[in-house]
């Protein structure tokens, strides 16, 4: 709060234990797949005799995220064949989703600690020990030989489907092929660690590999299943490994996120329950109460990109975002 600005009459928002999420949809039964076919567990991978990129389709990067691991289990039960190049299919943390509990759907999302923040290159090669930085360790060959990824991932709070594009132009440029869902997001990615999408691979100046994260809808809906579908097969279009694809989202929008915003303590609330998407109106509005500090946005028409309702210290809260052509 600047020193002009009158005090916060806004209510505080509960900060309570997590609401009741019902469950739709049911893991898939994932044993064919989990020897695969590489060296790697979990990770099956089909060669075309024409050339072309090796693409590489990632789920259940967090344990609890079903969508994505029942429409790649599909893919593979159909004998999926790519028109060219090398397909690469796998599943990540299966520790974690070998946890999941329907009636506790939110505690497999990881084991030690969330696998999609320690894709840094001094953290792979560093000497800490976990679950996922173990998994990580045997899954880094497949992410550093792929051309493309695609990494499927789904939002425990409500929240429009988006694609996170990462910071580098080429990301939102494979976003913009892939098309589905309609919403691309570019920003730099989480305070406490690198995603997969934010490998160097991806991200370095003067590479073409290129990585988007799907955020396709709630982790438990079967309409997320079925955008997830959808983005699997625009993105297997563009690569020139199928000849067919549900149309792109139209009109496809833009925004770039400005700010991460952060829990600084543990009592960090909303005012109130925001939808993934919202954009707020007008600047300087208070969305939420870090302790004593104020969060407002910064400018007009700002867009709240995932917010998660119940923030754990140290972890990203809100990312805001600038609408763009």
């Amino acid at each position: 709060m600047s020193a002009g600005d009158p005090p916060s009459t806004a209510p505080r928002a509960a900060h309570g234990a997590l609401p009741h999420f019902a469950v739709d949809i049911a893991p898939p039964d994932l044993a064919p797949w989990r020897a695969g076919n590489t060296g790697v567990p979990g990770f099956t991978s089909v060669a075309a005799p024409a050339p072309g990129p090796h693409v590489v389709l990632l789920a259940l990067t967090h344990g609890n995220e079903l969508a994505g691991a029942i429409v790649l289990d599909a893919l593979l039960r159909g004998g999926i064949t790519p028109a060219r190049g090398r397909l690469t299919i796998g599943f990540a943390n299966l520790a974690a989703f070998d946890r999941f509990d329907p009636a506790q759907p939110t505690m497999s999302r990881f084991v030690d600690e969330d696998f999609n923040r320690i894709w840094d290159p001094a953290v792979l090669d560093g000497p800490r020990r976990s679950v996922e930085l173990y998994r990580a360790r045997q899954i880094r060959p497949i992410v550093e030989s792929a051309d493309i990824v695609l990494d499927l991932h789904s939002m425990l709070w409500g929240s429009e489907p988006l694609i996170l594009s990462g910071a580098a132009p080429r990301g939102r440029t494979l976003a913009e092929a892939v098309g589905v869902p309609g919403l691309v997001i570019a920003d730099a990615g989480h305070l406490n660690g690198r995603r997969i999408i934010d490998h160097p691979r991806f991200t370095e100046a003067g590479r073409l590999p290129a990585a988007v994260l799907v955020e396709a809808g709630q982790h438990w809906s079967a309409d997320t299943v079925a955008t997830t579908r959808r983005s699997v097969a625009r993105l297997l279009h563009h690569a020139g490994m199928a000849t067919e694809a549900p149309p792109a989202a139209s009109p496809l929008r833009y925004a770039e996120v400005t700010a991460t915003i952060t829990a600084a303590t543990a009592g960090f609330a909303f005012v109130r329950e925001f939808r993934g998407g919202e954009v707020i109106p007008r600047r300087n509005t208070i969305i939420a109460l870090d302790g004593e500090a104020e969060i407002r946005t910064p400018y007009d028409n700002c867009m709240l990109v995932m917010p998660s309702l119940r923030p754990g210290r140290g972890h990203t809260a809100v990312r805001l975002a600038k609408l763009g052509a």
